[in-house]
């Protein structure tokens, strides 16, 4: 089993990083892809930690939608934060999160779609997946990929909230899909009828944590060893063995992030 999305650099685990780390190797889990943000010098400090805690996790490195805004006069700056990042350490084995949030009016959606735009670039130039986080901009997502992209971009689209028409069109563009803990709450019928099209073969599951904990832990800090309740809801849907379930999401984890 693998979690493939988890914010194990952010502040809620800083007073326990080490316990929730053996939380997810008792389950166990084979790896985590720990996502962090270029332009938050603290996360990536933070990084460090984490990455010396167990062999089995990689990083990422990519500027959040959320945090477009300060490079409106030179979007390219933001793309040059995370090469530099992946020069500086090894383990970074995609650019991401990015994407667009049109939910939040943190920056401009011009902003945001020249940042988008540049990482987007960098992903192709380096030869790495992307990690897409898209809310309320699913058109606008698509058209930067595939203009900037030009069939070269390929990754994934965490945490995946929308429905089947976006699902066919990712999967046209030849991404994965990554399901959370979303997938298990009783009102996204939209979300599981979205994950019941995705062949096992582009599927992935994640957490998001410390954010999103699934049915029955709602309302508590989500850790990566939870990823175990986002697997058996997807095999249910799949009409497959968690087991099952647990190996292709893990296969297509290695296939993709090269781990």
């Amino acid at each position: 089993m693998v979690d493939s999305h988890a914010h194990l650099a952010d502040e809620a685990f800083s007073a326990d990083i080490e316990a929730v780390v053996q939380r997810a190797r008792a389950v166990p889990l084979d790896a985590i892809l720990c996502i962090v943000d270029a332009s938050h010098p603290e996360e990536c400090a933070r990084a460090g930690r984490v990455l010396s805690l167990w062999e089995g996790i990689r990083t990422t490195a990519g500027v959040h939608p959320h945090r477009a805004a300060p490079f409106e006069q030179r979007p390219a700056a933001a793309a040059e934060l995370a090469d530099a990042r992946i020069r500086d350490e090894p383990l970074v084995k995609a650019i991401g999160e990015v994407g667009l949030d049109y939910h939040y009016d943190f920056a401009p959606a011009d902003v945001q779609r020249a940042v988008f735009a540049a990482q987007v670039r960098l992903a192709c130039d380096r030869r790495l997946p992307l990690v897409i986080h898209t809310r309320e901009a699913d058109d606008d997502t698509l058209d930067v990929l595939m203009r900037e992209g030009r069939g070269a971009a390929r990754g994934v689209f965490h945490c995946f909230s929308g429905d089947e028409r976006l699902a066919r069109r990712a999967l046209e563009l030849g991404f994965f899909l990554s399901f959370s803990g979303i997938v298990t709450f009783p009102k996204a019928g939209s979300v599981r009828g979205a994950a019941a099209i995705v062949p096992l073969d582009r599927l992935l599951v994640e957490t998001d944590a410390p954010y999103l904990a699934p049915v029955p832990h709602r309302g508590r800090r989500n850790e990566p060893c939870e990823v175990v309740e986002v697997i058996r809801t997807l095999a249910g849907i799949h009409r497959v063995a968690p087991e099952t379930l647990a190996a292709a999401t893990a296969s297509n984890y290695r296939k993709l992030f090269n781990p």
